[in-house]
C-alpha cells in the first residue's frame, strides 16, 4: 500500500484512465513522509537494514520527515548506500510515467493549459528555456492524446546511484546541448529541444544518490548545487531551467571530508541532516548481516559455530590496534569471507555436503581487504596480521561447546584414547574413519552436532545435516579440549596430540 495510489493502480494504462482515477500526485519528498508515517509501527519498514534501530533509523525518520536531503557520514561497508536504496525501493510510491519516457515524465508535470492542450493534439508554444519533460513525451502525448499508454515506475527504478569518480562530468550530471539533436532535427542551436538530460533528470521523482561527494571536485559541486538550489543549468550563454523534483542523498567517508576532498559549503548546508552511521553492535547483528548478503548455493549448510568465528574474525580485525581505524574494515570482507568459506568446501570436498569448516579459514587472505597503520602496510604484514586475528579467534571462541562439562571418566577415557595416538585434520578428511578409533570423542562430537544450530537453504534430512556437520564439530571440539582446565589435548600442526 503506498499514498496516493489506488489499490488497483496496475489497471490504469493510459493517461485518460489515469485522470479518471483516484490517484493523487505528489512530490517525492512527500511520498518519502507519506509512505514512512504509514509504516512507522513497522519495525521492519528499512527491510534488511540491520542492527541500526537505536539511532540510525530513528535519524533517518526524522530526517524523512522534515524533508530533508541527507548526508550519510560513515566508514567503508556500514550499508550508507544500501539505505538510500532501501529507502527509494520501500518509500516511494510507484508513479505514472509516459511511455518511453527516460526522464520519468508524468502528464502532472506539465502545466494545466499545456497538458490540456496536447490531449488535444494541439501544438504549444516551447515556453523558452524550461524543461517540463522531454520532447519526446510532449510529441507521444500530442500523437495519441487520452490514449496515450503509461507505466508504473517504482521508486527504485525512477533513482540513480552514481560514484563520485574524477572522471565524470558536469555534462553527466545536469545534461548539455546535444549537437547531434541540433543537426536531426534542424532546430536552433540553443532551443529546448536540443537539450540532452543528465543523472539529475534521469532521477526525476526519485532519489539522487552520489556516493563519496568529497570526492567530486569544486566545480562539479557548484553546477550540482547551482541545478539544486536554482533549477538552472546553463550552457554556453543558453539557460536551461529545470526542477530537478528529487531527493538528494550523499554518502562520504569520514577520513576523505580532510583528506582526499571537502564538500563546499553552501552545497554540505543544502543536505540538512547530517547522519553518521556505524558498523554493527553485536556479533549476532554481524552474523545476520553475513548470512543475508552472501551469495552462497542453496546446497550449502552453514553452521552457527563456524559463523560465529567469522564474524568475530572480522570484528576482531576491525579492533586490532595495527589496523588503520579510520579507514575501517567492511562488512563485506565477511560477506565475502563466507562466500569464499563455501567454495573452499566445495573445493576441497566434491563429493560432500557444502559445509565450511575452521580449517576453512585459511582462504579468508584473499578478502583482507584492510589497511595498517602501526607498521608497514605491506601485503605480508596484512597476512601476518589476519593470522594472528584467525587463530586467537578461534581459540577463545566461546559458545555452548565452551561450556561442555564431560564426566572424570570421559577425561580418563579420552585420554586413554590419545595415549600414543594422534588425530589428523585437514579440510579434504572426513574423520569418519578417525572418529572409529576415539569413541569417546565421536559420542562427544555427535551430542554436540545433535544440539548445534545450522544454516540450511533447502530440505534436507536429519542424517545428510549430520554427515555433512559433524566434521565442522570435530574440529571445534578438538580445540575446546585443548583449551580445558587441565589441558588434555595439545595441536600440533595439523595433528592433536595428548598434552
Amino acid at each position: 500500500m503506498y499514498y496516493g495510489v489506488p489499490d488497483d493502480y496496475e489497471s490504469i494504462r493510459t493517461i485518460g484512465d489515469l485522470l479518471d482515477s483516484e490517484y493523487e500526485f505528489a512530490d517525492a519528498p512527500r511520498q518519502l513522509r507519506e509512505n514512512l508515517m504509514m509504516r512507522l509501527s513497522d519495525d521492519d519498514r528499512y527491510p534488511g537494514i540491520i542492527g541500526l534501530d537505536s539511532d540510525v533509523i530513528p535519524a533517518l525518520d526524522r530526517a524523512i520527515l522534515a524533508g530533508h536531503d541527507v548526508l550519510l557520514v560513515g566508514q567503508i561497508g556500514q550499508a550508507k548506500t544500501r539505505l538510500a536504496q532501501v529507502i527509494s525501493s520501500t518509500l516511494l510510491s510507484p508513479m505514472p510515467i509516459i511511455h518511453g519516457s527516460i526522464t520519468n515524465d508524468t502528464p502532472y508535470d506539465l502545466p494545466s493549459a499545456q497538458l490540456a492542450a496536447l490531449l488535444q493534439s494541439d501544438d504549444i508554444a516551447s515556453a523558452s528555456s524550461e524543461f517540463y519533460i522531454s520532447p519526446e513525451s510532449s510529441e507521444y502525448i500530442r500523437d495519441n492524446g487520452y490514449d496515450a499508454k503509461i507505466r508504473w515506475v517504482s521508486g527504485l527504478d525512477r533513482s540513480k546511484f552514481v560514484v563520485a569518480t574524477p572522471d565524470i562530468t558536469v555534462k553527466d550530471m545536469v545534461g548539455y546541448i546535444d549537437v547531434a539533436k541540433v543537426a536531426k532535427k534542424g532546430v536552433e542551436m540553443y532551443d529546448v529541444s536540443t537539450y540532452s538530460p543528465g543523472y539529475l533528470m534521469q532521477a526525476k521523482h526519485g532519489i539522487f544518490c552520489i556516493d563519496e561527494l568529497p570526492v567530486l571536485d569544486t566545480r562539479k559541486q557548484v553546477a550540482l548545487l547551482s541545478v539544486l538550489q536554482d533549477g538552472l543549468f546553463t550552457a554556453g550563454s543558453y539557460p536551461v531551467v529545470f526542477r530537478p523534483r528529487t531527493v538528494l542523498f550523499a554518502t562520504a567517508n569520514p577520513v576523505d571530508y580532510t583528506h582526499s576532498g571537502r564538500i563546499i559549503e553552501p552545497l554540505y548546508d543544502r543536505l540538512k541532516s547530517h547522519i553518521r552511521t556505524r558498523y554493527p553492535n553485536t556479533i549476532q547483528d554481524e552474523m545476520r548481516i553475513i548470512l543475508q548478503e552472501a551469495n552462497t548455493p542453496k546446497s550449502a549448510i552453514i553452521s552457527d559455530t563456524v559463523l560465529h568465528v567469522l564474524a568475530g574474525i572480522i570484528r576482531n580485525v576491525r579492533a586490532n590496534p595495527l589496523v588503520n581505524q579510520e579507514k575501517g574494515v567492511s562488512v563485506r570482507m565477511g560477506i565475502h569471507g563466507l562466500e569464499l568459506l563455501v567454495a573452499e568446501a566445495y573445493r576441497a570436498r566434491p563429493d560432500a555436503i557444502p559445509s565450511p569448516r575452521i580449517s576453512d579459514m585459511h582462504c579468508l587472505y584473499q578478502v583482507a581487504r584492510f589497511e595498517l597503520s602501526e607498521i608497514d602496510d605491506t601485503s605480508q604484514n596484512r597476512h601476518d596480521t589476519l593470522h594472528d586475528v584467525i587463530n586467537q579467534t578461534i581459540q577463545n571462541y566461546d559458545d555452548n561447546i565452551n561450556n561442555v562439562t564431560m564426566e572424570p571418566s570421559d577425561v580418563d577415557k579420552i585420554k586413554s584414547e590419545f595415549e600414543g595416538a594422534e588425530f589428523h585434520t585437514s579440510n579434504t578428511m572426513s574423520y569418519i574413519e578417525q572418529l572409529q578409533i576415539f569413541p569417546t570423542l565421536y559420542n562427544i562430537v555427535e551430542q554436540f552436532t545433535s544440539n548445534g544450530n545450522f544454516h540450511t537453504f533447502n530440505t534436507k534430512n536429519k542424517s545428510e545435516i549430520k554427515e555433512a556437520v559433524m566434521p565442522v564439530m570435530v574440529e571445534i571440539v578438538l580445540e575446546r579440549l585443548c583449551r580445558q582446565t587441565p589441558k588434555i589435548l595439545e595441536r600440533r600442526d595439523s595433528k592433536y596430540v595428548l598434552a
